[in-house]
């Protein structure tokens, strides 16, 4: 499914996301990813669908949205890899714009540095960046990218773009415990500074992660980041990024079909399940024969349990 939703967003509000590159196809393969390891690590765009397709996909749940009485405060490129992969992007996104909805990005922003990548994120309301590290050995730590990339050339694409952009533009840095930061929070905080964006969001993981030794970022560990990037910034344009996004999805009377577009992208727990199943008076059988059926798995992270959909190419093992 390409269009999913609308979910809960912590940055976006009712978010009706638009998943334009397939699993797993991505230009990192980041130690925390919600969907899993990159299945393929590419650099290069190119056409993954019809950007007529796209627009009948997404027109189609924006109908189904408003005749159930679902509010959409963004229509969002939040895909199974990075979006900027997508050579059909801006595209995608000026047929979009007929529907008269804002229209949103998370770009894990490594492609940045392209001028024809710039200018499809131009025509974009919101534009979210990551920024996890801007120290090389970190980077490659965390965000573990294609061997072929420059992270200087990323973060000078940054700050190109932040001299045209006139959207609301926010960064989000990832923290995980058991990594040495050192003053590595000093360092994001320059750049910040530099670059100016409206919101600096710091995350931790909330949703199981692509590797298992990854958890969560300690208190100490997301104050001190706090504290770094206020000094920069100042304290009302550095937000948390770690709570729930709440349980309010929504459902078009496709169960399986719905929770499986969901889980794609966006891991469900337990509670949101149930809730989900309640709303569309079905029961849990459907996940228990979900799960049978090899589509859907269900995973335990930070003692909660969360269901995901199972990748493609896992599907038949």
């Amino acid at each position: 499914m390409i269009a999913f939703g609308p979910v809960p967003s912590r940055r976006l509000g009712r978010s009706l996301g638009v998943n334009n590159i397939p699993n797993k196809v991505c230009t990192y393969a980041c130690v925390y990813c919600q969907i899993g390891r990159t299945l393929r690590m590419e650099i290069e765009r190119r056409a993954f669908y019809d950007p007529e397709l796209v627009f009948r996909e997404v027109s189609a749940k924006v109908n189904e949205a408003i005749e159930r009485g679902e509010e959409i405060d963004y229509i969002t490129f939040v895909p199974d890899g990075e979006p900027t992969l997508d050579a059909n992007l801006g595209k995608e996104i000026d047929l979009l714009r007929q529907l008269g909805i804002k229209l949103a990005i998370l770009t894990n922003s490594s492609l940045i540095w392209r001028q024809d990548v710039r200018e499809d994120l131009l025509k974009l309301d919101f534009v979210s960046l990551k920024v996890d590290a801007v120290s090389e050995a970190l980077w490659r730590k965390i965000d573990r990218p294609h061997k072929s990339l420059s992270l200087g050339k990323i973060l000078e694409g940054m700050l190109e773009f932040r001299k045209e952009f006139r959207g609301k533009l926010v960064t989000e840095t990832m923290l995980i415990d058991n990594v040495e930061y050192d003053d590595e929070f000093e360092r994001i905080g320059d750049f910040l500074r530099e670059l100016k964006p409206d919101v600096v969001y710091i995350a931790i993981p909330t949703r199981p992660p692509a590797e298992p030794w990854v958890r969560p970022a300690r208190e100490e560990l997301i104050n001190r980041a706090f504290q770094a990037f206020s000094r920069a910034l100042g304290e009302d344009r550095v937000e948390y990024l770690i709570g729930y996004e709440g349980n309010a999805f929504a459902f078009t009377g496709n169960v399986e079909e719905d929770l499986l577009s969901i889980t794609a992208v966006h891991p469900m727990r337990e509670d949101a399940v149930k809730e989900f199943l309640r709303k569309a008076n079905a029961d849990w059988n459907i996940i228990e024969k979900l799960i049978r059926d090899n589509k859907l798995i269900e995973l335990e992270y930070e003692g909660k349990k969360f269901y995901i959909r199972r990748l493609k190419s896992r599907e038949t093992q």
